[in-house]
């Protein structure tokens, strides 16, 4: 089955991972192509995004998204707020009817931990190296997972202008089986604190947030 992942946060919030193994006239039977996209892997990603977002809340009403400058997807009337990542063979939402969220996926990959200084302080990465000894985790597995834990944070923010090494703290990471929490910040006009949820699934790594 397609959807390898649901959750239902509370009343108001749902978290969907899509394995994308259909092929594009699979979706096409059910949502429309809203806007030019030429690469055909994209494209089929753009498609299961606005699937599943269907799957989680069938009255979303895709066909109103609109697209901001920051390239954020959004309803003008706020009737959900939601969050669309993908990765490869995979699409990741979170929608919910009274919070601002964000998520992101991503497949595990050496080449965070090689550009680890670009977008993490020198606490953070002592952070991740102890966790990954402690856990016995393989540091690019963490590394990854930072990632995606401050892109979930950056969509959250939703505005733009972000530098996630400055404006992007992670405080605490718990780690326990295949998931756990972040304690992080958001550091732009004032400090929000935040804690993100994260899942190790099919060699990715989800990780989700909304407001307080």
């Amino acid at each position: 089955m397609p959807l390898v992942y649901q959750q239902n946060i509370n009343q108001h919030s749902r978290l969907g991972l899509w394995h994308i193994t259909e092929p594009e006239s699979f979706f096409l039977q059910e949502v429309p192509l809203q806007r030019s996209i030429t690469h055909p892997h994209k494209r089929l990603q753009h498609l299961a995004g606005r699937r599943l977002l269907r799957e989680l809340f069938p009255d979303f009403p895709y066909n109103l998204i609109r697209i901001a400058d920051t390239r954020k997807p959004f309803l003008e009337n706020e009737a959900y707020h939601f969050s669309i990542s993908h990765c490869g063979d995979y699409a990741a939402v979170l929608v919910s009817r009274t919070e601002r969220v964000g998520v992101d996926v991503e497949a595990e990959t050496w080449r965070t931990e090689k550009v680890k200084h670009r977008f993490l302080l020198p606490n953070e990465i002592q952070l991740i190296e102890t966790v990954a000894a402690e856990k016995n985790i393989v540091p690019v597995q963490l590394f990854t997972l930072a990632w995606s834990i401050k892109e979930a944070l950056y969509k959250w923010y939703g505005s733009g202008e972000i530098d996630f090494k400055e404006h992007l703290r992670i405080h605490t990471l718990q780690v326990q089986d295949n998931g756990g929490t972040a304690a992080c910040q958001v550091l732009k006009q004032h400090a929000v604190a935040l804690q993100v949820h994260f899942l190790f699934i099919g060699g990715n790594c989800i990780s989700w947030v909304k407001s307080s």
